[in-house]
């Protein structure tokens, strides 16, 4: 078996259901918190982030994905903003923004990374 057919065997992203719920329901919560109180979207979104976070790293570590390098600790550094606008009890508008800047963010760098440097590295 060669190298490439190993990891993309071990590739989370290519099972439906991991993918599901590493990464696709946790940015479901993301988008339905901006439905509910601040507190109660920053509590969903620095899980959802964490949980997000976390995958990317692990995912990096069994099969060495390229962009999972990267979107793992920036969705983590995207907690920071998060807890911030919680503090500040931020209006919907800079919420949205930033569902926009962390969602757009990670899929910029799924695409730039996997371009530059292939889809494993």
């Amino acid at each position: 078996m060669s190298n490439a057919t190993i990891q993309t065997s071990r590739d989370w992203l290519g099972s439906v259901h991991a993918s599901l719920l590493a990464w696709w329901i946790p940015k479901a919560a993301l988008l339905a918190g901006l439905f509910v109180s601040v507190s109660v979207r920053a509590v969903i979104w620095i899980f959802a982030l964490i949980w997000m976070g976390t995958a990317c790293i692990m995912n990096a570590r069994r099969c060495n994905r390229t962009h999972c390098r990267y979107t793992g600790p920036y969705y983590l550094a995207m907690i920071a903003p998060v807890l911030l606008l919680g503090i500040i009890s931020a209006g919907i508008y800079k919420w949205m923004f930033l569902a926009v800047l962390i969602l757009g963010g990670s899929g910029l760098i799924w695409w730039v990374t996997e371009r530059a440097w292939g889809k494993f590295s």
